[in-house]
Order: C-alpha cells, then structure tokens, then sequence
C-alpha cells in the first residue's frame, strides 16, 4: 500500500476508535465516565489483532486482547454484543467492564468494536466494588464470563436483569452499558462507511498495513538501543491484610530488534488484593514501551510485536484464581511500570524521566440504603521531571489517564462536600528541573453510613529522582485529621472528613546551589 493511502486510512481508523470514546463519554450517565472518562475504546481486526486505539486508558487498552481473544472463543455473530469483566479470562478487575462487538460486513465478521469502563459499583462486600479488605475475587463484585448482552441486534433481558439485580446503582448501570453499546454500534457504521468509500480488500489490507507498519516502527527503536540487560526493584506498601513491603522485581533484556521482561524474583502471590492478573502486567509493560518510542508511532498489536513478558505463574503479576485483583489493576500496575521503566533507564538514561506518584490513590465512598450510591474517583498526583522541564503538577500519572470530577457534579451527584482541593505546592522533589506537584482533596459526608475504601501506595517511598534529583514527597491519607494506612477500609458518619494527598513527582538533575 503507498504511503499516502496508508496514512489516509490510519487517520481513518483512529478516528472511528476517537469517535466511539465521544459517544460513550457522551451518552454515559455515571460521572466517573461522563466527567472522569474512566473508558477506552479500540478496533481489532477479524483476527483479534489490535487495529487502532483511542487516546484514553493505558491499563485498560494494554488487556483488551485478551477480552477479544475470549469472546472470539465463543463464537459471536453479527448483532451480538458481549460483556466480560472477569480477571482470569480477559478482564482486569472486576469494575472494568468491557463490551466486544463483532464489525459485520456483508454477512461477515471483518473486526470486532471494544469498550471498557469503569462502572461504579459491580456489586460485592462494599459499596464501590473496590474494597481494601477482600481476600478472593468472589468478594470483589460479580463475574462476568464472556456474555451476550445482545444476541443477532435483540437485548437478551435475562442476562442484563441477573446483572443489574447484583448492583447498587443498576439504573447508572443500565446507562453505561447502553452508551457502551451504542459506542460499539457506531464502529460498526463507520467501518461500513470506510469500506463503501474504498473497498472491503483496501481497508482489510490497511489492517495488515497499520499493524505491520508499526512494528517496523518499534522494531527500529529496540534496534537503537544497545543489546544487554538491566534489573531494577520496587515496593508495594502492604497489600490490606500487612504493612510489610512487597517486591518487584524486572530484567529487561534487549537483543538486536526484539524485548524481553522478565519478573523472576517477583514475590509470590498474596493475600490482599494487590495480586495482577496477566492482561494487566502485560498493559505496564506496554506502557514502560509506548514511554520509549517516538509519539508518531501509532498503538497498537504491531507496537507488542516485539515484546515478549515472563511472568512466573501463580506469582504477584501473574496471579491465578481465585487471588483478589481488584488493587493490582489500579496500583500494582502502576509498581510494574515503574520498575520496568528503571530497568529500561539504563539503556536510555537521558530519554527517561524521573519517577511520577506511582499511585492513583483510589478513593471509594459509597451507601447501601434503598437509595444507594457510589463515589470513586482516582486522584491527581505530580509527574516526574525530565531532562526537557520539570513535571507537570495536578495530573494523572502512568497507568491511568482520567479528568478529575469537578466540584459542581461531585457535590450535585453525591451526598458529600469538597472542602478542600489544590496543589500540594513543594511536594514535587527538588533538581535541576522539579518534579511536579501533587494534590490535596478534603471531602465532607453529609449522610451518615457510609462506607470508605482506600487503595494507595507511595505512603512510605517517595517517587525517585533521577541524574541527581530529589524524590518526590510521599502521600498521606487522614481521617479526621488522624492518619490512616495505604490500604484500609472504613465505616463514616455524617460529618467525617477524609483528606487524601498525592505524592510529587521525582526530580531531574541536580539543584544549583544558590
């Protein structure tokens, strides 16, 4: 295919994969989708291959194969719509629900169209489906096979009633999953669309095309790299049930064009819900890759080509069930490429940068009455400097890529009050270039039995300098003024008020002195 055609029609893609995200962003009605954007969207093609990706959640788009790759097990037909969220079958935990739809043309399945969001509340031993204490995933909320919602264009009732009968918030539930499908559907169109415009052989091609023109492009960059191998460590602080640190450990090894990570040393799988599934360790180091390349090379399959990961069974990043995994997917992923991306700094130390928060400081706070409800949000934090600048402060780091919910909607949706929230000025480590700034955010509740999961990290370690510079400040999380630890779960009254700061980013280079 000539170059002018092939990027016509990669421009092509990725819109239909942007134009889904608008759809589903739009027709959401839960505000951590409709305000946090707490959603990806892709298209594969008929092979299962990732064709093209929205700009949206690494964590979520990183695991999506495995979603489509079970689904295309079950033998789908055009008009079907299938949801899936379980861990141990291409899921990566248990609130990140995602719909596969099969692309039909003329009678043929020539893609598939995927969505994943994070839905508020699936159900389990406490309101927002995220809890610090659950010690199997059956507590996590319920589990969903890969499932058709939609048989040949027909909802099938039964299965959504038996879905949303195990929720707290079925009518947001309901809402989502329809902005899901119609999100789904719009692909479908758009691919239709394409074809018409250019034919079913141009655009099948462009597939094969994108694909192979990307890992020529990530190819290429592993190639510049010297051959050889790196290690490096990093801590999670406490998995729920112990303080006690738990180690990763990456060697990345790197050989003419192709990539290895590999996890020996890793500790063994826990008790607390800190466990990885491997759609979500294979997503960090997707992620620790995509931080290497230059920004014009497309994501997607051709960008994994050259990656191989070794991750030892039954361990922290390859859990098996029934291990709880609801932590591994938002903070132990973001421990995994952080220690992948130290490992990578020794054979790019001048194209990294220093360490952000490595956390999303997941706050949960929910009710259970008849009219129950659900809050979640992951907060802001300070990335790390560079040897381009200093870090950004206030923003999403590493695996998550989210807005905030503004004060307006939070206090208009939920039974609570923002207090407080701003920059954590000086928290970002010290150098030559500072590392960025992270938040502070207070939250009032108004109504009494309320229910409070946490699901941090970087409380005792701050996020490390590099070529001299200061780490960043660790976060802290209180209640009432009275800390508490990383990972905890707690019962609220009317008037508590819990206050959660973010780390800073590391620092680059060292200060000059005056």
């Amino acid at each position: 295919m000539d170059p002018v055609t092939l990027s016509v029609l990669a421009s092509a893609l990725g819109g239909i994969a942007e134009e889904m995200g608008a759809v589903l962003i739009r027709g959401a009605y839960s505000s951590n989708i409709k305000e946090r954007r707490d959603c990806s969207t892709a298209l594969f093609d008929a092979k299962g291959r990732m064709v093209a990706q929205a700009e949206h959640i690494p964590v979520h788009l990183g695991a999506m194969p495995e979603a489509v790759a079970a689904v295309m097990g079950r033998s789908p037909e055009p008009g079907d719509v299938f949801a899936i969220n379980d861990p141990y079958s291409g899921g990566t935990h248990l609130p990140d629900i995602t719909l596969v739809s099969p692309v039909a043309h003329e009678g043929g399945i020539v893609g598939y169209a995927v969505t994943r969001a994070h839905h508020s509340d699936v159900g389990g031993m406490r309101p927002g489906s995220m809890p610090s204490d659950s010690r199997e995933i059956y507590g996590e909320g319920i589990i969903i096979p890969p499932v058709r919602l939609v048989r040949r264009g027909e909802y099938v009732d039964d299965v959504l009633d038996l879905l949303l009968a195990n929720v707290r918030t079925p009518a947001l539930r309901r809402g989502d999953l329809r902005a899901q499908i119609a999100a789904n559907n719009i692909a479908g169109v758009r691919v239709g669309e394409l074809i018409q415009r250019r034919g079913e052989d141009v655009v099948l091609e462009a597939f094969d095309e994108v694909i192979s023109y990307t890992e020529k492009r990530t190819r290429e960059a592993i190639r510049d790299l010297p051959d050889g191998e790196f290690s490096a460590e990093d801590f999670l602080e406490g998995d729920g049930t112990t303080d006690e640190d738990i180690p990763v450990r990456a060697t990345v090894r790197v050989d003419g064009d192709g990539m290895t990570v590999d996890f020996a040393g890793t500790s063994g799988a826990v008790r607390g819900n800190v466990n990885c599934p491997l759609p979500v360790t294979r997503s960090a180091c997707y992620f620790a890759l995509r931080v290497l390349l230059p920004k014009d090379v497309p994501a997607n399959a051709g960008t994994y080509a050259p990656l191989e990961i070794r991750a030892p069974e039954g361990s922290l990043v390859n859990a098996k069930r029934p291990s709880a995994v609801v932590a591994g997917n938002v903070e132990t992923s973001n421990r995994i490429a952080d220690t992948v991306l130290a490992a990578l700094s020794g054979f790019a130390p001048d194209d990294l940068p220093a360490q952000g928060q490595g956390t999303m400081n997941n706050v949960i706070i929910g009710g259970s009455g008849a009219g129950g409800w659900t809050y979640y949000e992951t907060i802001g934090g300070g990335q790390g400097a560079s040897r381009r600048g200093p870090g950004p402060s206030g923003v999403h780091v590493g695996m998550s890529n989210t807005l905030n919910t503004p004060v307006e909607a939070f206090e208009l949706e939920y039974p609570m009050r923002v207090r407080r929230y701003e920059l954590l000025y000086g928290s970002g480590g010290a150098g030559e270039h500072r590392g960025g700034d992270g938040i502070v955010r207070s939250i009032e509740v108004l109504e009494g039995g309320a229910s409070l999961s946490l699901l941090t990290d970087r409380r005792r370690y701050g996020p490390r300098g590099t070529n001299g510079g200061e780490p960043g400040a660790v976060g802290e999380n209180l209640l009432n003024g009275e800390g508490l630890p990383a990972k905890t779960s707690r019962e609220l009254e009317a008037g508590d008020v819990v206050t959660v700061k973010t780390p800073g980013g590391g620092g680059y280079g060292r200060e000059e002195p005056g």
